[in-house]
């Protein structure tokens, strides 16, 4: 029998897990992570409703529970890399950054620490043999976000939703009479429920407005704060009149929003990637490798990888790939000092600086990077 700590954080997906590993006869105990607590004015956190949902499903199940309070060291790891990534003008997930820091760190370290042979979570993903595979559900599949782990914390983890899909959770809560069944999903800011990440930031920065500057370097309008916007994005311009805008770069110092009409515009589309601070799982993907693919968001379709490289030892990267990684380690992201360039079969639409690119040998995740 194994001691399994499962992260309970209130929702239908680690609720079904919980019971699916009790089920299986392991000696189970649910454990919230308190990450944060922080109300925001008009929208209160909802922490402690997830807490008391999360004590009801161990109730219901008759496994022992307890709470890990982590606020100071997520406070560290996760929102104020995410505030200097977007002070920096890039856009940063703050999901990985939860998931590497906070859940297959300092969780698994915590619980393996307090008695747990393994820790368990309702991520939608499989893992054998210390490697990581996309869930049966494709449409759940969170491997986008689970790529910065490393093989030593999968050794000790447990996804017991990987050979499942949405439905056949939904199904399951209701046949355990879970508490969370019907429960809707948390969308928004992972750690402030339904919070908007423009709200979030508009608590923490004083923002002014600015110049939102066409591909004929004219103005056409007036942004509230650079730090709102990123690459790629059509909605909330308010540029009125004709063809749609599209933002194509910003500049911090500045404080200028550059924009296009032109859908086909280069700066919006690239064939070329290239990555700082890759994670590999297991070990470096072979520059000869040939069944390589790339997403480059979370659900975005998969791109085939033409050829995936990296300088030899000597040569220097540039300027800004070299701050870009100097700013990443001062929050612990890793330690690399190279960039990756991949060569994609297609090209690609707003390519974001600070998202992640996760690469994949078919179904296996082989690590990925943080666009530059």
């Amino acid at each position: 029998m194994k001691t399994v700590f499962v992260g309970l954080s209130g929702g239908v997906d680690s609720s079904v897990a919980a019971a699916l590993l009790k089920e299986q006869g392991n000696q189970v105990v649910g454990v919230y992570m308190k990450n944060w607590s922080r109300d925001l004015p008009g929208m209160p956190c909802p922490w402690k409703d997830d807490y008391q949902d999360a004590k009801r499903v161990a109730v219901q199940l008759g496994i022992d529970f307890k709470m890990y309070d982590f606020e100071k060291d997520y406070q560290h790891k996760v929102v104020d890399y995410m505030l200097a990534e977007y002070r920096a003008g890039r856009t940063p997930n703050p999901d990985i950054m939860c998931n590497q820091e906070v859940k297959f760190k300092l969780f698994l370290e915590t619980a393996l620490e307090d008695g747990a042979d393994m820790i368990a979570t309702g991520h939608y993903a499989k893992t054998k043999d210390s490697k990581l595979y996309m869930a049966k559900d494709k449409n759940k599949d969170q491997t986008y976000f689970l790529y910065r782990v490393t093989k030593e914390a999968l050794r000790k983890t447990i996804f017991p939703l990987g050979e499942l899909t949405k439905p056949e959770v939904r199904k399951l809560a209701k046949k355990y009479n879970l508490v969370t069944a019907d429960k809707k999903e948390s969308m928004g800011i992972c750690f402030v429920g339904k919070v908007g990440i423009k709200d979030f930031l508009k608590e923490y920065e004083k923002t002014r407005p600015g110049r939102i500057i066409d591909q004929h370097d004219k103005q056409v309008g007036e942004h509230d704060g650079a730090i709102f916007y990123t690459i790629g994005q059509r909605h909330g311009l308010d540029v009125g009149g004709g063809l749609p805008y599209y933002v194509v770069g910003k500049n911090m110092k500045k404080n200028e929003v550059y924009v296009t009409t032109d859908l086909q515009d280069e700066k919006l589309w690239s064939n070329t990637l290239n990555l700082t601070d890759a994670h590999w799982i297991n070990e470096e993907p072979s520059s000869k490798a040939t069944n390589l693919v790339v997403r480059t968001r979370h659900r975005a379709k998969l791109i085939l990888v033409k050829s995936l490289s990296k300088p030899a030892p000597h040569q220097n990267v540039s300027k800004k790939v070299s701050n870009q990684i100097l700013k990443h380690q001062a929050f612990g992201v890793g330690s690399s000092n190279t960039k990756w360039t991949v060569e994609l079969g297609e090209e690609v639409r707003a390519l974001t600086p600070g998202q992640s690119a996760v690469i994949y040998a078919e179904e296996q995740v082989l690590g990925g990077g943080i666009v530059v």
